[in-house]
Order: C-alpha cells, then sequence, then structure tokens
C-alpha cells in the first residue's frame, strides 16, 4: 500500500502533468471543431476513467505517473473545449457568470479531495475520484451540442433544437438569436481561418494577447506559492492545527470565494474585477514575503502572528474571484469562432506552460529564501496589474459580434 499524502502526490507529480496538459490543446482545439464540444468532452471522460482506474491499480511510481499524465491530458483538453462550450451556449447577459463557473467546479474538486482524503484509504479515495467522470458522462448526455457548432455544420435544425432547450423557448422564440448567430458564423467565415489570419488582423492579435497574458498571469499569480506554503503559514502563526485541517480551510475559503464570482462577474465589470484582484493579491503576498523576511532577520514575529493566515486567506479570495476565474470566461467570449480552433489551444498551453515553469522552479525560488518567492509573484501580480488596465478591454454585456467589434476597433 503507498503511503503518500494528497499533497506529497500532488507536489511530486505536478510539473510532469501540466507538460501533458500543455501539448494536448493543440489537438483539442481541431477535435472539437470536429467532432463538437459535446462528444469530445464525453469521449475525454474515458482519459479520466481510465486515469483513475490506474491510480487504483498502481502499487508502482511509474504506474501512478502514467496515470498522472493520462489525466493530464483529460485536464488539457477540458481547459480547452469547456470555455469554448460556455461562451457559445450562456446569453450575453451572464456569460461572464457562467464562464467563471469552470473555477468554482475545479475548486470545488479540491476541496472534495482535500476533505475525503484524509480520512478514507487510499483506494476508497480512488473509487470517490472515479465516481465523478461516470455522473459526468451520465449527466452530460443530455444536454445538447452547442449551436454555433452545429450551424457552422449546416444543421440548422439541430441547433434551433439546442437553443430551445438551452433557453426553454419556444423555435419561433428563438428564431432571431438563431439568426443572429447564423449572421456571425457567416462574417467569421467570410475571413479566411490560418495561422495567418491569428496574427495579421490587429483584433485577432489583440484577442490572442489578451486571453493567453491573463491566463499566465492567473499561473503567475502565487497561487502555488501561497499553496505549497500553506501549512508552514498556519504553523508559523502558532496554530496547532491538524495538517490535514488546515487544507481543508485552504479548500473551504476557495470554495466560498468562488461562489461570489458567478454573482459579481457580470455587474461590475471584467477589467474592475481583474484590477482589484491583482492589486490586492500583490499587497498580500508582499505581506506574506514581510513576514518571513522579519523572522528570518529577527527572529522575533510575536506582534505579526496574525499576518500570514490573514494574508493567505485574503490572497486566496481575491485569487478566486479574480484571475482564478475570469481568464476562462473571457477566453470563451474573446476568440472568434473561425480561430478558436487555433487560438484557444496557444492560450491554454501557455497558460499550462506558465504552471509548469512556475512549479519547476519553485524549489530553486525557495531555496534562495520563502520571502523571495512571495515578492517574486507579488511583482508578477503588479505585471499582472498594469495588464489589466492597459491592454485588456471590457466585454460585460456584449454580445460575441459586439466583443469583435470592439476588438477590431481599437488599434493595438
Amino acid at each position: 500500500m503507498l503511503n503518500l499524502s494528497i499533497l506529497q502526490m500532488e507536489e511530486i507529480s505536478k510539473p510532469r502533468t501540466h507538460k501533458s496538459i500543455a501539448c494536448i490543446p493543440f489537438f483539442a482545439g481541431p477535435l472539437a471543431d470536429l467532432v463538437g464540444r459535446k462528444w469530445l468532452l464525453l469521449g475525454n471522460s474515458t482519459l479520466f476513467i481510465l486515469g483513475y482506474i490506474l491510480l487504483m491499480l498502481g502499487g508502482k511510481v511509474w504506474i501512478i505517473l502514467v496515470a498522472r499524465v493520462i489525466l493530464g491530458l483529460g485536464c488539457g483538453s477540458v481547459m480547452t473545449v469547456v470555455p469554448m462550450y460556455i461562451g457559445e451556449i450562456a446569453t450575453d447577459n451572464v456569460r461572464g457568470a457562467t464562464g467563471s463557473l469552470m473555477n468554482l467546479f475545479v475548486v470545488s474538486g479540491i476541496l472534495y479531495v482535500y476533505v475525503i482524503g484524509p480520512y478514507v484509504s487510499y483506494q476508497v479515495l480512488q473509487w470517490c475520484c472515479l465516481a465523478i467522470p461516470i455522473a459526468f458522462v451520465i449527466c452530460y448526455s443530455l444536454m445538447p451540442e452547442s449551436p454555433y457548432y452545429l450551424l457552422a455544420k449546416n444543421r440548422k435544425e439541430d441547433a434551433m433544437k439546442s437553443l430551445q432547450f438551452l433557453r426553454g423557448r419556444s423555435s419561433n422564440d428563438v428564431q432571431q438569436e438563431l439568426s443572429e448567430i447564423e449572421k456571425f458564423l457567416e462574417e467569421s467565415k467570410a475571413t479566411q481561418a490560418s495561422m495567418m489570419d491569428l496574427f495579421k488582423l490587429p483584433g485577432n492579435r489583440k484577442a490572442l494577447l489578451i486571453t493567453t497574458g491573463l491566463l499566465v498571469f492567473q499561473q503567475l499569480s502565487g497561487i502555488d506559492a501561497v499553496l505549497f506554503n500553506s501549512q508552514s503559514i498556519f504553523m508559523n502563526a502558532g496554530s496547532s492545527l491538524d495538517p490535514a485541517v488546515a487544507t481543508i480551510i485552504v479548500g473551504t475559503v476557495q470554495f466560498a470565494a468562488s461562489l461570489v464570482i458567478p454573482i459579481i462577474a457580470d455587474r461590475m465589470g471584467r477589467r474592475v474585477i481583474l484590477l482589484t484582484s491583482s492589486s490586492i493579491m500583490a499587497l498580500s503576498l508582499a505581506a506574506l514575503g514581510a513576514f518571513f523576511y522579519v523572522k528570518m532577520d529577527s527572529g522575533n514575529v510575536d506582534s505579526i502572528l496574525w499576518l500570514p493566515v490573514t494574508a493567505l486567506v485574503i490572497h486566496n479570495i481575491l485569487y478566486c474571484i479574480g484571475f482564478g476565474a475570469l481568464p476562462w470566461a473571457i477566453l470563451g467570449e474573446m476568440i472568434p469562432p473561425n480561430l478558436k480552433y487555433i487560438a484557444s489551444p496557444i492560450a491554454t498551453s501557455s497558460c499550462c506552460a506558465a504552471g509548469f515553469v512556475a512549479t519547476y522552479v519553485y524549489p530553486y525560488l525557495d531555496a534562495m529564501g520563502t520571502y523571495y518567492v512571495f515578492w517574486i509573484f507579488g511583482g508578477c501580480c503588479v505585471l499582472a496589474f498594469l495588464f489589466s488596465f492597459f491592454v485588456v478591454i471590457e466585454t460585460r454585456g456584449l454580445s460575441l459580434q459586439e466583443i469583435q467589434d470592439k476588438l477590431h476597433t481599437k488599434k493595438m
């Protein structure tokens, strides 16, 4: 029987998982246009099922690593296709809220494992994880394909049925929206989609820059540094909490914060939330770095024992509200349909590559001093603030066509 904690397994294999995630989007994007968003996501569930079955059988390290690579491939496909699907089925006034739900379910999964993992055997934990993709296949098989995909394949009747299901209306009530989607797709197809088109037009370049930049800054926001140090942060604060309880608290904070973003995403606007998120994360990381610097320099931190846990909680809340959720929503709505199979994989792979780099270099930065880790990632949050202020455009309440109009009327 393996005797590895959940956090140890994550820390050992996460760089390898990021590598496998970084490759798959370049296959998932074209496949989503070939077989459809729905069927690719359903088929992708077999990767998760296979991965967890291998983990059940895993009495050897190589089996665990193979399983983690397979699960990484599944994650990469999901991260590419889900934003596409959500961006195409949501109405204009709730697209931000529905797009941000992806992060809510990510942190829900993390909390699910944190709550169950410490109190059950290794085999039982894998059964609990295996139940999720099986339940997904059963539930999602009842959902419709994207009307955008169906219209792109000249399946107008199926697209109308999809819209009727999604909107809960009659065929007459969805006719106008169907016509608008059809017009949007015709205009998109008028421009020949190729890799060169992604970089040739200023609007396309800006869409790629915004989506890729936000996802890269998501990974450089210091979330891994905070999570890796969560147990030591609780100990430095004088807490006698069991490490398992400490991780559950962190997961609960992330889950609670992620519940907020669907409520505010389409009320406050994307840019305001991103600016608030990056600025407060930067301050939180600066405070964490200052705590560990003072502890290293003088050793006397009795008067500020409250600081690290407070900064940890604030950082996690603002990450989940802003950079943890919104980049995925923006990816789903900003890339034009005829370029999604090219642009979405580039953005998603850049995100995974940045996550791999951040995780890989973390031990080397930590060896220099924990405070360096927090200050460096805090500096990245400052850059994220500047990027959000000067580059990101507001898309709240805009249709997909209006977003494209806005991108192409603004110069780079």
